[in-house]
């Protein structure tokens, strides 16, 4: 478990494209193998650390545990590189959203905010209680102290709240998140000097079905028939990441059975989604941007 490894800095616009880059030139870009990392990335210090953890938390990049920890591009990460550098897509902003709150080890916070915490309105006091409740599930963690706990919510909350209603940690901290065009959490209202907020459902038009589908095939563990309520209640699923209700996720199955990627299968009392096509998540991901390439 890993908390406030962002340095209090949330992703900003320009960041992972400068994080992409500079990687796949110099993998050892943030040990200073490609001269000091302040001025390669054009960033400060503490910037340099925070969008190394980034780097790795929406996984993008990879490094070693120990020994010369030079970052490589993952699969995901070359993909996008070869695709969506400057992440002008929405269904490259699905997938990183998808891979840091899925990413427990790294994004400890991000992960339990979206698999464990079942608060559709909810506080700072809110998360902290769940933060300290999923820790000590794990008694050989220590659980960390409310500062770190409070970075983390701050950070992010400014993550994925929409510009026009943004809770700003630092004044000077104004540039945006490239994530907030998810708008997966909203504010609502103050009360008791506590401000409430409340996860919102992605639109439709801001989730590509190729992306939903790489996301149902990555979670489906190699099984080719999934429990439709799965996709909805399980953790790191389709529902959990993007906030999605049982509807929802009953459009995107039909919208894919159309397309003829699965077979949605709703007799019997069954309620199944058969995976039919022999792609794989990278290969949704793929024929994602290649569509795009062809519009």
């Amino acid at each position: 478990m890993k908390f406030r490894g962002h340095e209090t800095f949330s992703i900003r616009k320009g960041w992972l494209n400068k994080g992409i880059k500079n990687i796949e030139k110099c993998p050892g870009v943030f040990l200073g193998d490609a001269g000091n990392p302040m001025d390669v990335l054009g960033i400060g210090a503490n910037m340099v650390k925070s969008l190394r953890y980034w780097m790795l938390a929406t996984g993008i990049a990879s490094e070693p545990l120990s020994g010369h920890r030079v970052q490589t591009l993952t699969e995901l990460g070359k993909t996008i590189y070869d695709n969506d550098p400057y992440f002008e897509e929405s269904g490259s902003l699905c997938l990183i959203h998808y891979e840091l709150a899925c990413n427990e080890e790294i994004a400890t916070s991000w992960f339990v905010f979206h698999n464990a915490f079942d608060c559709i309105e909810f506080s700072e006091d809110d998360f902290q209680i769940s933060i300290r409740k999923y820790v000590r599930m794990n008694p050989e963690r220590n659980i960390p102290g409310e500062r770190s706990i409070s970075d983390d919510f701050k950070c992010l909350i400014n993550t994925y709240n929409h510009k026009q209603i943004k809770a700003v940690i630092d004044p000077e901290d104004n540039i945006e998140n490239p994530l907030t065009e998810l708008g997966l959490i909203e504010y609502l209202y103050n009360k008791n000097n506590e401000r409430i907020y409340k996860k919102v459902m992605i639109k439709e038009e801001v989730l590509p079905d190729l992306i939903s589908l790489a996301i149902i095939i990555k979670n489906s563990n190699g099984n080719r028939e999934l429990k439709i309520a799965s996709l909805v209640k399980d953790d790191k699923c389709l529902g959990k990441a993007f906030n999605l209700d049982m509807i929802r996720i009953i459009n995107i199955l039909y919208r894919l059975e159309k397309a003829g990627y699965v077979k949605v299968i709703r007799t019997a009392g069954l309620d199944v989604v058969e995976i039919t096509t022999e792609m794989s998540y990278t290969d949704c991901i793929k024929l994602y941007y290649e569509k795009l390439n062809q519009i």
